[in-house]
């Protein structure tokens, strides 16, 4: 097997990569802030918002991702009425599901940082007359963030390597190129190559957390 051959499967595969790695930091970025949002809504004394967010996390995390994938791409468009107004681009669909997927993860992990911090806190930010904001912004985030930051990495890591589930819904990623490549040559290797390109993936962000919890003094 020449080097030639290795270039010629893996540029494509670097360049599926992107689309790999485009899709963890849209999903990242929108889906954090949406799981606290819905964290906060779960605990809010509305019981129409708390039911409603304990239903959300209950029905995204108790059904396949997949499954959620395929309903917005392909099952959306056919609601009566409005299915027209649902009609997505592939990867936008996927960005979509991806974030309301792990929106209600990350609103389970902030639930249990939240959950892990004494109740003292907050009756003694009392005391010293600070307000809920400044008593949420300065004392509770920041011990709630130190808690949920080694799960939040954990659930980062499984979004990398969730993002090939694009593969399902014909969006051309790394594995879209490795299966085609197997596919045309008859040859195993470009799914080791994949597998190294995810591992590299996975390295890099395990090695981002790791320094953000020694900054954080997370030990």
């Amino acid at each position: 097997m020449s080097i030639d051959y290795l270039i010629t499967i893996t540029v494509p595969m670097l360049e599926g990569a992107q689309m790999t790695v485009l899709l963890f930091l849209i999903a990242i970025i929108c889906s954090i802030p949406l799981g606290f949002l819905i964290t906060l809504m779960a605990k809010s004394s509305n019981r129409g918002l708390a039911g409603f967010a304990h239903a959300y996390i209950y029905v995204m995390r108790g059904t396949p991702l997949l499954l959620q994938l395929l309903f917005i791409c392909f099952g959306l468009p056919l609601l009566p009425f409005i299915g027209e107004y649902l009609v997505m681009d592939r990867f936008v669909a996927a960005c979509v599901g991806f974030v309301l997927n792990y929106a209600a993860y990350f609103a389970e992990i902030f639930r249990g940082g939240l959950l892990a911090i004494d109740k003292g806190q907050y009756e003694a930010a009392q005391v010293l007359g600070f307000s809920k904001w400044q008593t949420t912004r300065k004392i509770i985030l920041p011990q709630m963030f130190r808690v949920a930051l080694p799960a939040v990495a954990n659930e980062s890591i499984t979004l990398v390597k969730d993002t090939a589930l694009l593969y399902a819904v014909a969006v051309p990623e790394l594995l879209h190129f490795a299966q085609t490549a197997v596919n045309r040559d008859f040859t195993i290797v470009p799914f080791f190559i994949a597998g190294v390109i995810y591992l590299l993936m996975t390295l890099v962000l395990t090695m981002f957390f790791k320094w953000l919890e020694k900054r954080y003094r997370f030990e």
